[in-house]
C-alpha cells in the first residue's frame, strides 16, 4: 500500500503548489495509525517536486507513481514506485526509486558508507534499493518467474558526481543504477529504456493496480533455510541496518587480519528485527571462506534446534553452534568470529557445576570470555527479553566490557519488523500494553492499527478452551504451525509412568481445562509421542503441550495462544506482578527492582512469537477484562 498514488504530471501539480507533503503526511496518519516526523515531511518537501519534474521533463508523466509504497510484512517503504509498460515487450513493468538528499557521501566499504553530518553508518543507496527489489521480488509468487519486470534505481538529486565519486565507483550492484543532478538526462534515458513514454494512461494505471493487488506470502521461516543458508549460498535478503551490519562484521574481519585490530559489533532489535537471519547468514558467508568461526547462545532449546535443522546431515556443521558457557577458560583469539545470538542472556560467570577445575581456575567474567575468544565477537540482542536473574547481557555492559579490553566498537539498531505479520504498530502495541520502555499508556489495538496492520490478527478470548479452539481453527483455515504457551504459573511435574509408558502431568489447569506443560530437559526420561523440550516450538507434536518461556524463546510460529497466569495482574490502573504465584524458582529469586521487570520481559517474549496471529487469555478476570478492551 502506498501513501499517494497518480500520474507523475498530476503530482507535479500537487507539489508545486505545496499540497503534495502535507496529502501524504494526513495519509501516513491514516495508514501507518501514527505521525511521521517532521524531517521526513521536509524530505517530501525538498525532493519530489525535483524528481517528479525530471519524469515529466523525460517524456513520462503519464506514468502512474505510487509515494512510500510498503514493502510487505515490513517497516521499511519504497521512496517511489514507477508503475507503466515495457517499450519493447508491452509488459507491465516497474521501478523503485530511492531518493536521496545527500549532497557529500563517501565510501566506507563498498556496501557501507558515511555521510558528513549523519551519524552512524549507512548502506550504499544501490544496495539499499536492490535488497529492496530482492525482498519484493521474493515475497510476490507473481513476480518470481519474472523478477526482470523490476528495476531498481538511486538517485541522489542533490549530488554532484564529484562529490560522490567513491559511491560511484565502488557501486556494489551495477544492476541497480545510481544517478546524480549531474546525470538528469541519463536518468531520463534510462527510465526510458524500460518504461514506455508513449504507453496509453490507462495501461500505466492498469500497471500500478496490478502492483498494489499483488498477493504476498508470509516471510519465510527461518529454519527452512538456515541448511541452505549455511551450506549453500545466501538464502535470506537483509535490509537497511541488516545489511549493514553483515557488512561491518565482514570488514572486520578483513582488516584485524589486515592491520591487527579488534573490533565488538553489537546489534540491537527487538522480535522479529532479523537478529538471527544476520547471525545466519553471517555464519554460513564465513564459514564458506574458511574462517574459524562459532554461533553461540545461552539457550538449550535454541541451540539443540539450529543443530538438527540448521546443521542436518553435516556434523561439521553441527559443530558450529555452541553454548555461551564453551568458552570458559579458552586461549584469546582461537576463532576469527563469535557470533553471540540471543546475548542478552550473558550471565556474569560461565561456570557451573560441570565446569572442569583447570577451567573454573581460569574463569572470568562471561562477557569477558566471549569477547576474548574471538578476534570479531559479534553481539545480537534484545534487552526486553531478558528473562532471568543473573542475565546481564545489555548495550552498556557489552560496550563497556569491549572498551575495557581493548577494542572498537561498532553498534547498530535495528527496526524492522519481519515476525508478527510484518505490522508496523505490533510491538508497539505490546510495548505499551506492558509499559516496557515507554512511558506512553496502553492502548487498544483498533485505535493503534492501521492499514498496513492487516497482516496480524489479535484478539482476547474469555477461556482457554475458545484460546484452544482459535489456534486450531486458524491452523486448520489458513495453514501454519500453531502453539499454545503460558506465563509460568503452574507446577512442573516430572512424567509418571503408567501401563503404557511414561506420560506428562497436566499440570497447567484453569477450571476444567488442563494440559500438561512440554517435556523436561537436562536428560529426563522421554515420553511416547512427546518431542524433546528443546523442539517444542518446532516438531509438529509440540501442539499437545503448552510451552513455557524457555522453550518459546527464540522461536517463532504462525499461530500463538498465550495465558496470563496470575503472576502478572491489572490492578488499578496498573500491572502488579505477584511473586508467590511465579512457579519460576530462579525468577522468584529475583529482587523487588528487576522481579517485575522479568515477569514483563517473560509476556513481551510470549506475545511476539504469531507471525500470524495471536490471541491471549488471563486467568485473573480484571485481568482478563483489561486485556479484552486492549484487543478491540
Amino acid at each position: 500500500m502506498a501513501l499517494a498514488r497518480g500520474s507523475a504530471a498530476d503530482l507535479l501539480i500537487e507539489a508545486r503548489a505545496g499540497r503534495l507533503h502535507t496529502r501524504l503526511q494526513e495519509q501516513a496518519g491514516f495508514v501507518l495509525g501514527g505521525r511521521v516526523g517532521t524531517s521526513e515531511v521536509a524530505s517530501w518537501q525538498r525532493s519530489l517536486p525535483i524528481v517528479l519534474t525530471d519524469l515529466v521533463d523525460a517524456g513520462l508523466g503519464d506514468v502512474e507513481v505510487l509515494l512510500e509504497h510498503q514493502l510487505p510484512h515490513s517497516k521499511q517503504r519504497i521512496d517511489v514506485v514507477l508503475c507503466g509498460v515495457h517499450p519493447r515487450s508491452g509488459d507491465s513493468s516497474f521501478v523503485f526509486l530511492e531518493l536521496k538528499q545527500w549532497s557529500k557521501a563517501e565510501s566506507y566499504l563498498s556496501e557501507v558508507i558515511n555521510i558528513p553530518g549523519l551519524q552512524g553508518r549507512h548502506l550504499h543507496p544501490t544496495e539499499q534499493v536492490h535488497g529492496y527489489r530482492e525482498y519484493f521480488v521474493d515475497h510476490t509468487p507473481a513476480l518470481v518467474e519474472r523478477p526482470q519486470a523490476v528495476h531498481a534505481v538511486a538517485y541522489l538529486h542533490n549530488a554532484r558526481r564529484t562529490d560522490v565519486s567513491g559511491l560511484l565507483q565502488d557501486n556494489p550492484r551495477p544492476t541497480s543504477r545510481l544517478f546524480t543532478m549531474d546525470d538528469k538526462a541519463a536518468l531520463g534515458e534510462h527510465l526510458n529504456a524500460v518504461l514506455d513514454a508513449a504507453a496509453a494512461r490507462q495501461s500505466n494505471v492498469a500497471a500500478g493496480d496490478e502492483l498494489s493487488g499483488f498477493a504476498h506470502r508470509p516471510t519465510k521461516p527461518l529454519l527452512d533455510l538456515a541448511a541452505a543458508e549455511i551450506k549453500d549460498r545466501e538464502q535470506f535478503v537483509l535490509l537497511d541496518e541488516q545489511k549493514v551490519a553483515y557488512e561491518l562484521v565482514l570488514r572486520a574481519v578483513e582488516r584485524s587480519r589486515a592491520a591487527q585490530t579488534r573490533t565488538v559489533v553489537i546489534v540491537e532489535g527487538g522480535p522479529g528485527s532479523g537478529k538471527s537471519v544476520i547471525a545466519l547468514s553471517l555464519l554460513g558467508e564465513l564459514a564458506r571462506r574458511g574462517r574459524a568461526v562459532h554461533h553461540a547462545t545461552g539457550s538449550r532449546s535454541f541451540t539443540m534446534t539450529m543443530r538438527k535443522y540448521a546443521g542436518r546431515g553435516s556434523k561439521r556443521v553441527q559443530g558450529l553452534f555452541k553454548y555461551f558457557n564453551t568458552y570458559v577458560g579458552c586461549e584469546p583469539r582461537e576463532l576469527d568470529v563469535l557470533i553471540c545470538d540471543e546475548a542478552h542472556r550473558i550471565r556474569e560467570k560461565g561456570t557451573d557445576r560441570y565446569t572442569k577445575k583447570e577451567k573454573r581456575d581460569r574463569a572470568d567474567r562471561q562477557v569477558n570470555e566471549l569477547i576474548n575468544v574471538a578476534t570479531v565477537p559479534v553481539f545480537l540482542l534484545d534487552e526486553h527479553q531478558v528473562v532471568r536473574p543473573g542475565e546481564m547481557g545489555s548495550l552498556k555492559e557489552i560496550t563497556t566490557a569491549a572498551e575495557a579490553l581493548g577494542c572498537q566498537v561498532e553498534i547498530v539498531r535495528l527496526h524492522d519488523q519481519l515476525r508478527c505479520g510484518g505490522s508496523v504498530s505490533y510491538d508497539t502495541w505490546v510495548a505499551r500494553l506492558l509499559g516496557l520502555g515507554t512511558s506512553e499508556r496502553p492502548i487498544p489495538w483498533s485505535k493503534l492499527a492501521g492499514p498496513l496492520d492487516e497482516g496480524i490478527t489479535l484478539s482476547a478470548v474469555a477461556s482457554p478452551e475458545a484460546l484452544e479452539s482459535w489456534i486450531l481453527r486458524q491452523r486448520s483455515e489458513h495453514g501454519g504451525v500453531a502453539r499454545l504457551s503460558a506465563g509460568f504459573c503452574w507446577p512442573w511435574s516430572d512424567p509418571v509412568d503408567t501401563p503404557d509408558g511414561a506420560r506428562l502431568v497436566d499440570d497447567v489447569q484453569v477450571g476444567a481445562w488442563k494440559r500438561p506443560w512440554n517435556a523436561k530437559g537436562d536428560g529426563k526420561k522421554a515420553v511416547p509421542g512427546v518431542p524433546e523440550s528443546s523442539y517444542w516450538a518446532t516438531d509438529e507434536r509440540g501442539f499437545d503441550q503448552v510451552g513455557c518461556i524457555y522453550t518459546a524463546q527464540g522461536f517463532e510460529y504462525d499461530w500463538s495462544g498465550v495465558i496470563f497466569g496470575k503472576d502478572l495482574v491489572r490492578r488499578d490502573g496498573m500491572w502488579r506482578a505477584v511473586r508467590e504465584r511465579s512457579k519460576d524458582s530462579e525468577v522468584r529469586k529475583a529482587d523487588e527492582l528487576h522481579f517485575g521487570a522479568l515477569i514483563k520481559n517473560t509476556y513481551k517474549v510470549l506475545l511476539t512469537r504469531g507471525m500470524r496471529g495471536t490471541a491471549i487469555f488471563s486467568e485473573d478476570p480484571e485481568t482478563q477484562e483489561f486485556l479484552e478492551e486492549m484487543t478491540r
